[in-house]
């Protein structure tokens, strides 16, 4: 990667550093604390699908927002409004205020995200975004895992970890609003409609909802699971930090394998390994070497489904529809959030706190199955068509912009 291209965004990075850090901590002290205060469970699940709400509709709104003011002022209005949300959590402990806090929170961190690829991308050439991308999501998906660990820094039912968070979104946006980088234009592309992806892949869609339904549940419900089955907060943080771990370290040498071999079996036996794993965590109560273990190599074969799956996606279209895509990619992976922990509530006031990972296995079970069997009675995409898999976080879709070289036009039924 050229000098001149690291040091221009350098400062992106290290705002990104922190800004990941601040959304890790977020996630998990919200479902600990809301546990602490005695929310009702089905009032958990709404205000934790507000967060996707949220992301969704900065995700389709940041780009008209951006022409109208400009990428500066956007990301440092929005950083503003990421870090007061956060105090107001601490100010008015009500689920209802949270709710209201949750969807601000996702549109604020979901604007920083749009205007933060469209800098890289202007930064980048079609020889090095893939490496780009995979560090700005790295850095990402490695603040989201040490913030599970910042826990352990103070009381959750106190106010430091709330402004903790507050100083960390605010300091992350003084090396980036300080840039001298060039901010790019947004341009006007046609999206890909969801029928139009349906008809290239099927697999693709459906292995798209599915993997995003569970991190979205595992994001948002995980801790809330951890301290309902009675874990202390630093045992919470190490379930959670360890699942945030398996994804990230095991994302890349999963993708690795997708590009030499059929994806679908990388799908296939990803989820499969995973169901095993859930349900072996479903038994066990108590915290552990053991359980973290466990824990570790289920985020990796769980949230690392994600980028798989879009990747293989991408190899069903044209390199002009991959970015117009990406928008409806994230429009299906949004929606879907969206119902996650909800439905994650009504299934455990049903069958009970321990049926978690019951759920979750179930429907990898299901998305294992699909890939397996299309495997066996659907030819490979040939090797020539397939894109360069690049690493992605779920449940908050960064990084999805590709560029291909090829001309692949497959469909995939």
């Amino acid at each position: 990667m050229p000098v001149r291209t690291v040091i221009a965004i350098w400062p992106l990075f290290a705002g990104l550093s922190l800004i990941g850090l601040a959304v890790g901590v977020q996630g998990s002290l919200l479902g600990v604390r809301a546990a602490l205060e005695g929310f009702d469970d089905l009032l958990i699940g709404l205000l934790m699908s507000c967060y996707f709400a949220g992301f969704l509709a900065g995700s389709l709104l940041t780009p008209k927002l951006i022409q109208r003011v400009g990428h500066i002022r956007i990301f440092a209005a929005l950083a503003a409004v990421a870090s007061v949300t956060i105090l107001i959590h601490a100010l008015f402990v009500n689920p209802w205020a949270w709710a209201l806090m949750r969807l601000l929170t996702g549109f604020a961190f979901s604007t920083i995200y749009v205007v933060s690829e469209s800098w890289l991308n202007q930064s980048s050439t079609n020889a090095n975004r893939g490496q780009i991308l995979s560090i700005y999501t790295t850095i990402l998906l490695a603040g989201i895992c040490a913030g599970q660990f910042m826990l352990n820094v103070a009381d959750p039912a106190g106010f430091t970890l709330f402004i903790l968070i507050s100083v960390m979104v605010s300091v992350a946006a003084v090396p980036i609003l300080l840039s001298i980088v060039t901010t790019p234009p947004i341009e006007e592309t046609e999206r890909v409609t969801i029928s139009h992806l349906w008809y290239r892949t099927r697999v693709g869609v459906i292995a798209i909802i599915v993997s995003q339904w569970v991190s979205s549940i595992l994001f948002s419900m995980g801790a809330v699971y951890a301290t309902k089955l009675g874990f202390s907060v630093f045992e919470v943080a190490n379930f959670m930090g360890a699942m945030m771990a398996g994804g990230m370290i095991l994302q890349w040498p999963l993708g690795k394998l997708s590009d030499s071999i059929d994806r679908r079996w990388v799908i296939g036996f990803s989820s499969l390994t995973g169901v095993l794993i859930a349900v072996a965590i479903s038994l066990m109560n108590e915290s552990s070497g053991w359980l973290y273990g466990l824990v570790f190599l289920f985020g990796g074969c769980s949230l690392s489904l994600y980028s798989i799956v879009v990747a293989f996606t991408n190899d069903h279209l044209r390199p002009a529809e991959i970015v117009p895509a990406s928008g409806t990619i994230i429009l299906i992976s949004g929606l879907t959030s969206i119902t996650g922990p909800i439905t994650a509530v009504f299934w455990l006031q049903l069958f009970g706190l321990k049926s978690f990972f019951i759920l979750i296995a179930a429907s990898l079970l299901g998305m294992g199955i699909m890939s397996i069997w299309r495997v066996l009675t659907i030819p490979a995409l040939p090797a020539e068509y397939k894109v360069q898999s690049t690493l992605q976080a779920a449940a908050a879709p960064v990084g999805t912009i590709l560029h291909a070289e090829d001309e692949p036009l497959l469909t995939e039924n």
